[in-house]
């Protein structure tokens, strides 16, 4: 493809909001044009980059006998409220009647649809199991879109859906979609981990789900990883080791006047502040009821609230409102187990030693306790995994763990029989009686991957791209003025394109240096230059290999079998 046909355009200049690296240079590469917040079009290039990698995903899906179909990115209201799910979305799904005053959304997820199509059209277990996919637009409605195409409104997603008789069926599926995206992730030529997640509100809190995240420094999503475990720091389980804790001793009140934190407190005693413990006042709602609880953890821990509404089954946590506090006679700052409103139930986190001594708020402004053993003063209350994982903790195994930043591109997990229970989608089984069929789920952003791809590959000087979905392979450079080297410049551009290699063009007659920038800042494998000076000279042509930097002279007459090779090396 000539350049001059495609009018690619780069830029200097980026919009302010433009905050991380790889949004940057979709703008600036002229990738993507956006048309309002969080919504884009997608340029020639950016196209290309997107069909490469929706049809490694089709030969992926098709390996394991996934059929494609495409749903409809409008979806009947009706869909959503037989799941329940028409309210418990929140502001995300966009809403809207249609000329018949018909409730419709826009579609952000599937599982609806796919469900109705089901129940329409699979009616015995002999049909199982199956698995639909579609490569589709939908559309969130973020409150605030941001950093490109990581967190926009509308977008192109890969979401597949599968149905099995039982759980067993299920597993044995998982287990070959979690090796297809593998797959697909590998031939990206992306560095992607995959990492224990949470299900979110598509799926049940104890669903076997998995993320699978591109390792990039400007990832929203934090990873606990050792060389045997990764997971989303907020489903992370990770210990800690060598905290020296106090033994039984006398529980004593103490004045602290005007310390209201765990480090003020330990600090005026000269101890380490994992011996005291942190109180936190917590209310839960689930299914419009509220409940409240005091959640204790290490002085120098930090409350992981996905893990807390999983335990308790809670719809949502926060921390107690104020005037809640005060209904209760809450002294903040001093709150304590000893004295608590019996209205809070009590909640320890597993890594508190429930036999050693601590320090904890005395339920009285301007004092604490020391000396309060949580086995000795109190007989009702529950321990659970409730910290948020860290730097420095340990995996199961031993193995010191780090923190990583990653971006999510792709999530599967399962949903049992919560969608096709809801809308009443049965089958019949071998004795002929109906039951609602296991399913599951397996997204993958393709949008989303593609700027994670950037994220992951790029230089002071622009992108980098993996040859596996680089919008073309090899950017041709044409240097000179002379009838005699354009003519040879459109004789080398045919004899590359008919050798099969993809190529682009620079025909637009720009000076050499503003070449050579957009050709790095595009980022194409190969960069090819015929310079009329050097040709002359030497007979020869340069290859710079935009990975390594790498340069490499080669006669015309080689030239096809020299740029063939350096790709099949990358």
């Amino acid at each position: 493809m000539r350049l001059s046909k495609i009018q690619w355009k780069t830029y200097k200049e980026i919009p302010s909001e433009a905050k991380i690296e790889s949004h940057r240079l979709l703008v600036r590469a002229g990738l993507v044009h956006k048309s309002a917040a969080g919504i884009y079009s997608y340029l020639p290039m950016a196209l290309r980059v997107i069909h490469k990698i929706e049809g490694i995903v089709r030969e992926e899906m098709e390996a394991i006998e996934c059929a494609e179909l495409r749903m409809g990115f409008v979806t009947p209201g009706d869909l959503w409220k037989q799941s329940n799910r028409w309210e418990t979305m929140g502001s995300e799904l966009l809403r809207f009647k249609d000329a018949n005053k018909r409730d419709m959304c826009l579609s952000p997820t599937n599982e609806e649809a796919i469900t109705d199509i089901f129940k329409a059209s699979i009616t015995s277990y002999k049909q199982l199991p199956l698995c639909w996919y579609q490569i589709n637009t939908k559309f969130r409605d973020e409150i605030r879109p941001r950093f490109g195409l990581m967190r926009c409104r509308e977008f192109i997603m890969k979401d597949g859906y599968s149905f099995h008789m039982d759980k067993a069926c299920q597993d044995q599926f998982y287990d070959e979609m979690y090796g297809a995206y593998l797959s697909i992730f590998k031939r990206l030529g992306l560095e992607a981990l995959v990492v224990e997640a949470d299900a979110g509100n598509m799926g049940s809190s104890d669903s076997k789900t998995h993320e699978f995240q591109v390792v990039a420094e400007e990832g929203e999503d934090a990873i606990a990883y050792s060389e045997t475990y990764a997971a989303n720091l907020e489903k992370a389980q990770t210990f800690r080791e060598g905290l020296e804790f106090t033994k039984a001793q006398k529980l004593e009140e103490f004045s602290t006047p005007e310390m209201k934190t765990c480090e003020d407190v330990c600090k005026s005693l000269d101890i380490p502040i994992y011996q005291s413990l942190k109180s936190l006042l917590i209310t839960a709602q689930k299914d419009g009821a509220e409940s409240h609880y005091l959640v204790m953890i290490l002085g120098d821990d930090e409350l992981n609230e996905l893990k807390l509404k999983n335990f308790l089954g809670a719809d949502q946590v926060y921390s107690t409102h104020k005037a809640k506090l005060e209904n209760f006679n809450i002294p903040v700052g001093f709150i304590g187990p000893i004295g608590i409103d019996e209205n809070f139930e009590i909640v320890f986190d597993n890594a508190i030693d429930l036999d050693s001594s601590y320090v904890v708020g005395a339920m009285k402004e301007d004092f604490h306790l020391k000396g309060f053993v949580p086995s000795r003063e109190l007989k009702d209350f529950k321990q659970a995994d409730l910290r948020l994982a860290r730097e420095g903790d340990f995996d199961k195994e031993g193995h010191s763990i780090q923190i990583k930043r990653g971006i999510e591109v792709g999530h599967i997990f399962q949903l049992g029989n919560k969608y096709t229970k809801s809308m009443s989608a049965t089958v019949l089984d071998k004795e002929g009686k109906k039951f609602n069929p296991e399913m599951g789920c397996y997204g993958l952003g393709v949008t989303r991957t593609m700027q994670a791809a950037i994220a992951q590959n790029h230089d002071e000087a622009g992108i980098v791209w993996p040859v596996a979905i680089a919008p073309y392979h090899v950017y041709f450079a044409l240097i000179g003025k002379s009838e005699e080297i354009k003519e040879l410049g459109n004789e080398i551009y045919k004899e590359i394109k008919e050798s099969g290699i993809e190529i682009i063009f620079d025909d637009r007659g720009m000076g050499f240096g503003p070449m050579m920038k957009d050709a790095d800042l595009l980022g194409l494998p190969i960069r090819l230059v015929l310079g009329e000076r050097d040709y002359k000279n030497s007979g020869e042509l340069e290859i710079k290999i935009r990975k390594t930097a790498e340069i490499i002279k080669t006669k015309k007459e080689n030239m096809i079998e020299t740029l063939k090779s350096e790709l099949s090396k990358l």
